[in-house]
């Protein structure tokens, strides 16, 4: 079962816990009941509640779905790589040195 604590879907600085609306207990309940088989593959379970969008606040259940643990780490990892791909951060900062023995 997802614990609040790990909503980050591990990305990495995110306050996404601090964003959560205070019946945020409720709401993922709800979708959980509405969705009892995963929404992503059809066969497992529903035990995580996931935002359609990735890193959104939209916390109605129309934009919620309930979804197995697997579908939902590959559907945030798929998501994280796409921002990660969007907003490329720079490789080296400095230029590459020669080698050594190469000079």
């Amino acid at each position: 079962m997802e614990r609040l604590d790990d909503m980050s879907g591990g990305w990495e600085g995110s306050d996404r816990k601090s964003r959560l609306p205070s019946n945020w207990a409720t709401i993922r309940r709800k979708v959980l009941d509405r969705d009892p088989v995963c929404m992503l593959c059809g066969v497992r379970p529903s035990t995580h509640c996931d935002h359609i969008e990735a890193k959104t606040d939209a916390h109605a259940e129309d934009q919620l779905q309930g979804v197995c643990e697997p579908c939902h780490l590959q559907k945030s990892s798929r998501e994280g790589l796409a921002a990660k791909r969007a907003n490329p951060q720079p490789g080296r900062l400095r230029p590459q040195e020669p080698h050594p023995g190469m000079r």
